[in-house]
């Protein structure tokens, strides 16, 4: 009889992982970014996140509170998430073709918006499924900035805000 041979499938894993992806600003990290997270992580094998470098945020007319090298180091730290990269383009569909993800990872305040619903039928040629999240409602990084505004203005004194 002929020896039997042990396949070595370590090197096929990779090629049959489901891999997510998804991006943010993650500045000011709070609930809602880790609601995120752990749901993405609960979908796939391993998550990849793209976190948004500081020009990309600018070109929206905001400024990130959190400069990006800070922002990239707290995602990296979360335990859902196994790769954060930077997020130089909002190009999600060239984002998934290199990173070959099966799901892309959104709120939900994206649901049926012309240009997700657009991007939907490109990602799908990709075999890529995109998932929408429940917007964690009553907290954002927004809010929060500028709660921290309105408390440091009213403890200012007067004449300085």
């Amino acid at each position: 009889l002929g020896q039997l041979q042990c396949l070595d499938i370590s090197k096929y894993r990779e090629a049959f992982m489901n891999i997510g992806y998804t991006t943010g600003v993650f500045d000011l990290f709070h609930i809602g970014h880790v609601n995120l997270l752990r749901n993405a992580k609960a979908l796939c094998d391993k998550l990849i996140v793209g976190v948004t470098v500081d020009e990309l945020v600018s070109y929206k007319g905001k400024q990130s509170v959190i400069p990006f090298h800070e922002r990239i180091q707290v995602v990296r730290a979360c335990k859902y998430v196994d790769v954060a990269i930077p997020q130089q383009s909002i190009d999600k569909v060239e984002a998934v073709r290199k990173l070959n993800a099966s799901f892309l990872f959104v709120g939900d305040d994206w649901y049926n918006n012309d240009r997700w619903q657009s991007m939907e039928t490109e990602l799908k040629k990709l075999r890529c499924n995109v998932i929408y999240f429940p917007y964690t409602t009553g907290t954002s990084s927004t809010l929060i900035n500028q709660t921290l505004i309105d408390l440091r203005s009213k403890d200012a004194p007067s004449g300085q805000s």
